[in-house]
């Protein structure tokens, strides 16, 4: 079974990781108690919106790098295919997804 958390946890530790940093150089800049930064990592919590906010701003990434990454995890444990393009029918003044309001 694929795991938000767990491909999450991952991309996060590898940023930290690429970046010869600490788990606690990278909590405490981002606020983020030592422990529970591990979990993350471990894909043991799942991380709120502002929590990831905080430690994505402490690797100096953008948000969207990160959830991008984990996207990419993702379909390829899926075994499919994600177009580098908007599919059509997504733009920006297409209508909404299914259920979206």
């Amino acid at each position: 079974m694929i795991l938000f958390r767990q491909e999450l946890g991952d991309v996060l530790r590898d940023a930290r990781r690429s970046q010869g940093r600490t788990l606690r150089q990278v909590s405490s800049d981002a606020r983020v108690s030592l422990g529970y930064l591990s979990e993350i990592e471990r894909g043991q919590k799942e991380a709120s919106s502002e929590l990831l906010l905080s430690v994505t701003d402490a690797l100096g990434l953008p948000l969207s790098f990160v959830l991008r990454e984990v996207s990419d995890r993702i379909a390829i444990a899926e075994q499919v295919t994600i177009p580098d393009t908007v599919p059509e029918g997504l733009a920006d003044d297409a209508a909404p997804l299914v259920g979206a309001r």
